[in-house]
Formats: structure tokens, C-alpha cells, sequence
């Protein structure tokens, strides 16, 4: 680990804070906290706990229910500070034994951060059977400078809070005395707490406790293999308790050291207190922050793990947000906006740029121009029949669309439900259960026919598209103009000629207009035909004159001012299925498919990043 101390701990406490951070996008797809998962209770319990903390050495006697744990803990106590009877005696909350100079509340409250500190009292108090994490504590007259000793609950426990506070503990602690017997050596819960142990590298000292020191001789040993077989453990030290119910009453019970692999001679009793008193305090230490450092830094089942599981529930919240994108299943083959519509929005755009002189003349005789063309029509109509009114017929097209595209939706969301991913088909199935598709069909035909033809919207988006077009094309704006101005001159000859026509020869004026007129008149006025076929591709006079650039530059306006009245028609018909029918569900897919690009991840991949190389060095 580097020297820079100051430096790794930063890089801890930003990453601690960065997962805090994070909380939003896990919610966001689902992804439970990391805070119940070993290497985040290590990050937390273990490492941010204790960067800021004396460098005190933890030590926690640990083992399984009726082994004499307590025993062995008031032993290296030298004090009965915790409960022991010849029956189970049920330890349920930890008991801390602290030197003088560490028996502060605060420096324990700092350590033990999810413990309720209580005050010692007497050797009962562990055994209260209540729902909060306590942690009982003292000033220990014998326990060694700078070493915190603590009893702990069972670890095989059929209560599951005793065996979550033990957890704590564990991680916390940076040596392990395991209390094994014959009969808990090989105990699948036992085995289970000692190998997260071994994960996280702790210091083990193993002390096999009620031993007939003769008949078991054989036999330790090969417990010992077994168990650190099972485990992945390397005990540190190991001892050997002989079962003595008087001296056990008495704090008389020898300890005999049997050797690393447990097969050495049996020699004179020694004081496990005065071992752990001479343990390498720093190295111990520095070891233990390591292992804990190296499960957070796991790459399957560490934070980078946790990211990865984001990410993949992420996707699912993409994949589902795509297939069930509104813009791209209710896809509408819309019909033509009517060139009518389109015609008179440009002659609009194009009166405000006349001047008052030129837009009072054009005025006047436009309006005049519909009584010229009256016979005219009425005698197509003769002809033809009534043509239909452009706009209601584009309006029932228009509707039908819409309806053929919900429809669509429907059976592609029933669909989807059936066949979607984990993430998708339980929320689709509760969102179509109760569904009225006819209902729906009925409610977005009444919003349709709410809608006008033309909104500010669009007009505000074809009219900047009107001037980008002007901008673009300067000379064709400029011809357009001139000829403006002298059909303002022009007027009264061109009125009377077509009234003229339109009395005399209704017939060929009918058959050269009838592309324009369909119901409308001033189009087939000269000017205004020259106008709006200039901008629209209707007008041969125009073309010819400036040019082919100017016939496609109009031919492409025209299809941008139909492709972006459909883009708003589409998007309306979008955000409506969107509220009415799926609610908050697609933001809340799309939430879960950005939480990744959070802020938060950049953070812990780059605290995870400095934390490698710390552990490198």
C-alpha cells in the first residue's frame, strides 16, 4: 500500500461517498443498495470506520452457540465481563473490553458505527433480547494497550440478527479468536463466517476449547486441517483448552500453544493475553486493510461488480425504453398537409414583406377575384360534381391514421407483454390489465378533433423556414418582387380579362387552372400564381426565368414544410399515448438506461482507479 497514507483515504472516502451518491440510478433500474453486500460493509465497517481512528487492533472472539466463547473471552479479559453458564447462555450482543486511552464513546461509536453504545452494567447485559444493535462496553483493567476485545453473538445462531451483529463484527475486527470444538469445527455456518474471513485476509488465532488433552491428541490436528481446508483460513496461532469446569469457574484455564499446523507437542501453558499483546500491531493492521481493500476492489464481487450489474439492468431498461418508444411504434403514414393551407400561410408570409401600396391593391382585387371565378366553379361543379372541402377530407385521413396506429400499439404493447424482457413484461401487464382499448380509441379520436388544423407551432416553424428559404435564394426573392409590383399595376386589365373568359370560354379557363383552383380562386390570379408557384414548384413562368436551382431549392422547401407538419403531428399523437396511456413508465425506462452516464459511476470508477493503484504499490 503506499506511504501516502492521507492520500488513500481520501481516494476510500470518495469512493464511500460516490456510492452514496449513486443511490438515485441504482433506484432508477431497480438495483438494490450495495450496503448489505460484504465489500460495501467492508468499505464501511472496516475501512472508513477506521481511517480517521487510533490505530487500535480489534480483536473479537467468534464461535458457534455453547462452545465456552464467553469463557475464552473472560479469560483474555481477565474479568467475567460476559455471561457464562453451563447451558447455552445465548450472548446477543457484543461486549467491548477497552484498554485505558481507548475507552472513549466516541472513538468506539466511530468504530462500531451501527452499534447503539450502551454502558456496561453487568455480565447479563448481552443477553437482553431486544431489536436494536447494542454494543456493551467497559474500561478492561487487563486487556493489552492498544487492542480492543470484544465477545460476540453466536455465529450458527437460529436468530438471524445474532449472526448479522457478528457479521459486523467480523468486519471490523482485524484478528479472529476462533473457539472451535468437535463438534463446531466443521459446521457449515461456522465455515461459512471464517471463509468471508479468509476473503478479507483477517488474522485468525484458532483455540480449541473443551479437549481431552490425551484422547483428542489425534485428532486436532486433522480438525484443524478440515477446517482450514474448508475455509481458506491460516491460523496465525493455535491452542488447545482442556475442559476443566473448575478452573473455568476460577479464570484458571490453560492455554497450550500446539504449533501453526496444530501436530506440535503440547509444552508448558502460555497467555494468549500476552500473545496478542505482542502481536505486530502495525503490520497486522495494514494487512487487514488490505484484505478489505482487496474485496472492494474485486472485480466480480466488489463496487466494479456492482457497477457491472447496473449497467446490465440498465440495458434492460434501454432495450425496454426502445421497444416501447411511442415515436417509433406509433409510426403514422400522414397524409399531405393541403396545399391549400400551405398556399395561403405562404401568401401571409408573403403579403408582410409587400409594401402597404402594393398589399392595399393585391387585397382589393383578390377578394374581387372570388366573385370573378364564382361562374367559374359553379360551372366545374356542373361538370365534375361538388369537389369535396380539402380540409375535412384531409382531417378524416388524417384520423384514420391515427387510429390504425394506436391500433398498432395496442398489439404490439399486448405483444411485448408476453414476450418482453424482465424488466418490461410486469409492468405492461399491469398497464394493459385494466385497459379499455376501444375506450382509448375513443378518447384519442376526441383529442384529434380538438387539435386545429394549423397551431403557432408550425406557422412559427414554417414561417423561419419561409425566411431561410428567402435568405437562400436572393435573386428569385428579388424577380419575385418586380413582378409583384407590376401585377399591382397590372390589376384592373387582369380582373377584367378573366372576368371575361370566365363568362365566355369557362371551359378552357377551367381546364388550364384546374391544378390550382380545386375550390380555390386567388391562385389563378397571375401574380399570385406566379407567387406561390415560385415557392411551391407550380410555376413554369418563375422556373424558366431563374433558373433550375431555384425549382429544386422550392421543390425541397415544399417537402420540409410537409415532412415538419407531420414530425408535429407525430410527436403530438406521441406525447399523448404517452400520458394517457403509459403514464410515468417510459421515463422512468429512460432514467434507468441513463444512470450509468451519472455522475456518481464517473466518481467510483475513478476513486476504484487510484484505490488499484494504492493496492499496486
Amino acid at each position: 500500500m503506499s506511504a501516502d497514507f492521507h492520500a488513500w483515504a481520501a481516494q476510500v472516502k470518495r469512493l464511500h461517498h460516490a456510492l452514496g451518491a449513486l443511490a438515485p440510478a441504482a433506484r432508477a433500474v431497480g438495483l438494490p443498495p450495495p450496503d448489505k453486500e460484504e465489500w460495501y460493509e467492508l468499505l464501511a465497517h472496516k475501512l472508513l470506520a477506521q481511517l480517521d481512528a487510533p490505530p487500535v487492533l480489534v480483536v473479537a472472539v467468534v464461535g458457534g452457540t455453547n462452545i465456552g466463547k464467553s469463557l475464552v473471552f473472560n479469560h483474555l479479559g481477565g474479568e467475567m465481563a460476559s455471561a457464562v453458564s453451563p447451558l447455552a447462555a445465548g450472548t446477543r450482543h457484543p461486549v467491548c473490553l477497552a484498554p485505558e486511552g481507548c475507552d472513549r464513546e466516541e472513538l468506539l461509536q466511530g468504530l462500531f458505527d451501527g452499534f447503539q453504545l450502551r454502558r456496561w452494567q453487568s455480565a447479563d447485559d448481552a443477553l437482553a433480547d431486544t431489536a436494536e444493535h447494542l454494543l456493551f462496553w467497559r474500561r478492561g483493567q487487563a486487556v493489552p494497550e492498544r487492542l480492543l476485545l470484544l465477545d460476540t453473538p453466536d455465529i450458527d445462531s437460529d436468530v438471524a440478527v445474532n449472526w448479522q451483529r457478528a457479521d459486523q463484527i467480523r468486519q471490523s475486527a482485524d484478528v479472529l479468536i476462533a473457539v472451535l470444538t468437535q463438534q463446531k469445527y466443521n459446521d457449515a455456518a461456522v465455515k461459512q463466517f471464517f471463509r468471508k474471513a479468509a476473503e478479507a485476509d483477517k488474522a485468525v488465532v484458532v483455540v480449541f476449547n473443551q479437549c481431552d488433552l490425551e484422547g483428542d491428541r489425534d485428532y486436532w490436528p486433522r480438525w484443524l486441517e478440515t477446517f482450514s481446508g474448508e475455509t481458506g483460513a491460516t491460523p496465525h496461532l493455535v491452542y488447545v483448552i482442556p475442559y476443566d469446569r473448575a478452573a473455568a469457574g476460577e479464570l484458571q484455564l490453560p492455554f497450550y500453544p500446539a504449533g501453526a499446523d496444530g501436530q506440535g507437542p503440547l509444552g508448558p501453558a502460555s497467555s494468549l493475553r500476552e500473545e496478542l499483546a505482542s502481536l505486530h500491531f502495525d503490520a497486522i493492521k495494514i494487512r487487514t486493510f488490505q484484505g478489505a481493500l482487496a474485496r472492494v476492489l474485486d472485480e466480480s464481487e466488489g463496487a466494479a461488480g456492482y457497477l457491472a450489474r447496473l449497467r446490465q439492468a440498465s440495458g434492460e431498461f434501454a432495450a425496454a425504453a426502445a421497444a416501447l418508444s411511442t415515436s417509433d411504434m406509433a409510426r403514422v403514414q400522414w397524409p399531405a398537409l393541403p396545399a391549400r393551407l400551405l398556399v395561403e400561410e405562404i401568401r401571409g408570409w408573403w403579403d408582410a414583406s409587400r409594401s402597404p401600396w402594393s398589399r392595399q391593391v393585391h387585397g382589393f382585387y383578390r377578394v374581387l377575384g372570388q366573385g370573378v371565378l364564382w361562374p367559374v366553379r359553379k360551372a366545374w361543379e356542373g361538370i365534375a360534381g361538388p369537389a369535396p372541402e380539402p380540409l375535412a377530407a384531409f382531417h378524416t385521413s388524417e384520423r384514420d391514421a391515427i387510429v390504425e396506429a394506436v391500433q398498432k400499439l395496442l398489439d404490439e404493447l399486448d405483444r411485448l407483454s408476453q414476450v418482453g424482457n424482465d424488466t418490461l413484461r410486469p409492468r405492461l401487464a399491469g398497464l394493459l390489465g385494466g385497459a379499455s382499448r376501444q375506450q382509448l380509441l375513443e378518447r384519442v379520436i376526441a383529442a384529434h378533433a380538438e387539435l386545429p388544423a394549423l397551431d403557432d407551432d408550425y406557422r412559427d416553424f414554417l414561417r423561419a423556414e419561409l425566411d431561410r428559404w428567402g435568405e437562400a435564394n436572393p435573386r428569385a426573392v428579388s424577380l419575385l418582387r418586380s413582378l409583384d409590383h407590376v401585377a399591382a399595376l397590372a390589376r384592373p386589365a387582369i380582373t377584367v380579362s378573366l372576368a371575361v373568359s370566365g363568362w365566355i370560354v369557362a371551359g378552357d379557363v377551367v381546364g388550364q387552372a384546374a391544378a390550382h383552383v380545386a375550390g380555390q380562386t386567388v391562385s389563378t390570379l397571375a401574380t399570385e400564381a406566379a407567387i406561390a408557384g415560385g415557392i411551391t414548384g407550380g410555376g413554369e413562368a418563375v422556373v424558366t426565368a431563374t433558373g433550375e436551382g431555384v425549382k429544386q431549392a422550392a421543390a425541397r422547401l415544399f417537402r420540409r414544410l410537409q415532412t415538419g407538419y407531420a414530425e408535429r403531428r407525430a410527436g403530438w399523437l406521441a406525447g399523448w399515448l404517452e400520458r394517457e396511456l403509459l403514464g410515468g413508465l417510459l421515463d422512468d425506462l429512460r432514467a434507468g438506461a441513463e444512470a450509468p452516464e451519472s455522475q456518481a459511476v464517473a466518481d467510483i470508477e475513478s476513486a476504484l482507479a487510484s484505490l488499484r493503484v494504492f493496492q499496486a504499490d
